[in-house]
């Protein structure tokens, strides 16, 4: 079968009042142009291992507007497909004053829309969402962003597993997890080939933050964890592929026009003579493994402001000190940049983490005490046991890295009390990873709201019997346990309290926040066969909260 010339895409990126950034992969070396009734935009392409890609620059664009928009391959007409049964995509440009609507989610898993694949890994909530925005196009958000685990590295499907098959034998190490740049290449493209999903990220901007299944499960638990993976022997090709084409696949589109011209990466393209395509190959692998072993040389993170809603997405992952003696999360440059970022002057603050920051409170003591006899609180015999737990039950949340954890909550306590600049009507902490869904509120008198929304996955549910386990982590006995048990190890009391307002709840989802007049409402979805025709499914809603202001006489509760 011919591959045809646009491999992959577009995909509508960073998105401003006048501009916006659409990414392709391209078959071959390329010129690609991006066409409207009031321009075309093109860029050239350049090469990573063997693969093409642009990021084509639209400009001029007039704010509040809807364009639709046409991709040329080579002078080819590429899109909108000529047989597609969805319309052509549209560049949606931010108007000032707008409210902001936003859908988030993680963990999505890349397998058929058949019979069996909805059975096994239920309907595709990204898939449903996307006809419902065919259907009614007002109900499309101002920014999708996935919060991980967009693609998983270390549990290969069976197609991928096909592919890896044909490359190498499987049997030899890493088996049928990913080994290099090509692996990591055709798993982007199972992922994001469906042709409804396809449409929905040419019109929507996406924005995206890694989480541990994007490199490997466990990611940076820990020191000892990280040691282990060294002493592979394809480890080191593994950690630089999948920074490498996270940074091509990822990353590059969360940038704004000015932050990519800041990027050492996007420097290279961007002064690169237009009549030759550039390999960034050499380059590209260099700067990943600088990342991986200088944490500190690269940010990940990033920030985006909405009028008066800002958005912080933090990299939790890549940018975490290991070292048992000034163990945290985010090192003390991702802190100090986080730190300059929280701030008040607006009317929403949204940090974006793919981990939750606040977990049911049974798992966050649970998760407490491990870190500490982890690091020794109760001898070398447990300590060796805290390890073992950390990595067989995902024990590497906030809670886990308690001086982040105390570091953090003092920001947004700090935000919420108007110690910052006004206080916003809420801070809200978007989040994913665990594959359950809930709302937690800090139990606060005054001030400012202090929200965490979790909505995962999009599709990998989780197993039944670690559903038991995740709903029980939620009640009051099992977290009097757990606290017990860090009281011991000699873990401090949390300097905030939360509590549990909705939830959990297991469905496949994706969440949509609106910022209303009446407050912010959170609302989930999934998706639901239609009775007639699986190809087609259809949203039904789970879950709508609205996060009313806070009376000043009185506590409100959300509703």
């Amino acid at each position: 079968m011919t591959t045809p010339p646009l491999v992959l895409g577009p995909i509508l990126r960073y998105v401003d009042e006048t501009s916006a950034a659409v990414w392709v992969e391209t078959r071959d070396r390329a010129t690609v142009v991006v066409g409207a009734e009031n321009g075309e935009w093109m860029a050239r392409t350049f090469a990573v291992h063997g693969h093409h890609y642009a990021l084509v620059h639209v400009d001029g664009l007039e704010p509040g507007s809807a364009t639709a928009y046409s991709v040329k391959v080579n002078g080819v007409g590429v899109w909108p497909e000529p047989t597609s049964e969805f319309p052509s995509s549209v560049i949606s440009t931010r108007q000032t004053g707008r409210r902001l609507r936003l859908s988030f989610g993680s963990c999505r898993t890349s397998v058929p829309h058949d019979k069996t694949g909805n059975r096994q890994h239920g309907v595709d909530a990204l898939r449903a969402f996307a006809f419902q925005l065919l259907m009614d196009h007002s109900t499309g958000p101002d920014l999708l962003l996935f919060l991980g685990d967009q693609v998983y590295a270390d549990s290969a499907s069976e197609a991928m597993k096909e592919f890896i098959e044909s490359r190498r034998d499987i049997k030899d190490p890493p088996g049928d997890e990913l080994a290099d740049y090509e692996e990591y290449s055709h798993l982007y493209k199972l992922a994001w080939s469906d042709e409804a999903n396809r449409w929905l990220m040419s019109t929507v901007p996406i924005a995206m933050m890694f989480d541990d299944h994007d490199i490997r499960d466990d990611w940076n638990s820990s020191v000892s964890w990280k040691r282990d993976m060294e002493r592979k022997p394809w480890w080191q090709g593994r950690i630089v592929a999948g920074l490498a084409s996270y940074w091509v696949y990822q990353h590059l589109g969360n940038l704004s026009p000015g932050e990519r011209n800041e990027d050492p990466i996007w420097r290279l393209i961007a002064a690169h003579p237009d009549e030759a395509e550039l390999d960034l190959s050499a380059a590209i692998d260099a700067f990943a493994d600088r990342s991986d072993k200088e944490p500190t040389s690269y940010r990940w993170s990033y920030c985006r402001d909405f009028d008066d809603v800002r958005l912080i997405v933090l990299d939790s992952r890549a940018s975490r000190e290991l070292d048992p003696e000034r163990r945290a999360i985010i090192d003390a440059g991702e802190t100090a940049w986080l730190d300059g970022k929280m701030r008040g002057e607006f009317r929403h603050v949204l940090l974006g983490t793919s981990l939750p920051f606040l977990l049911p409170t049974g798992l966050h003591h649970l998760e407490a005490w491990d870190e500490a006899i982890s690091q020794g609180a109760w001898g070398s015999p447990a300590a060796w046991i805290g390890e073992r737990l950390r990595r067989a039950l995902d024990l590497e949340h906030w809670a886990a890295f308690q001086n982040s954890f105390r570091d953090v909550a003092g920001m947004l306590t700090e935000v919420a009390d108007g110690k910052r600049g006004t206080p916003p009507q809420t801070v809200t902490i978007l989040s994913g990873d665990v594959h359950y869904s809930y709302v937690s509120e800090v139990d606060r008198a005054t001030g400012s709201r202090i929200i965490q929304a979790v909505c995962s996955p999009i599709r990998n549910p989780l197993p039944k019997w670690l559903r038991y386990f995740a709903a029980l982590s939620s009640y009051e006995i099992p977290a009097r346990l757990s606290a017990r048990l860090a009281r011991a190890a000699n873990v401090p009391a949390p300097p905030i309290a939360w509590s549990r307002v909705k939830g959990p709840w297991f469905d496949n989802c994706l969440a949509t926040l609106a910022d209303t007049p009446a407050g912010l409402q959170l609302r989930w979805v999934s998706g639901i066969e239609s009775p007639h025709d699986r190809r087609h499914p259809r949203v039904k809603e789970v879950v709508d909260i609205m996060v009313r202001p806070r009376a000043p006489a009185r506590r409100d509760r959300l509703t």
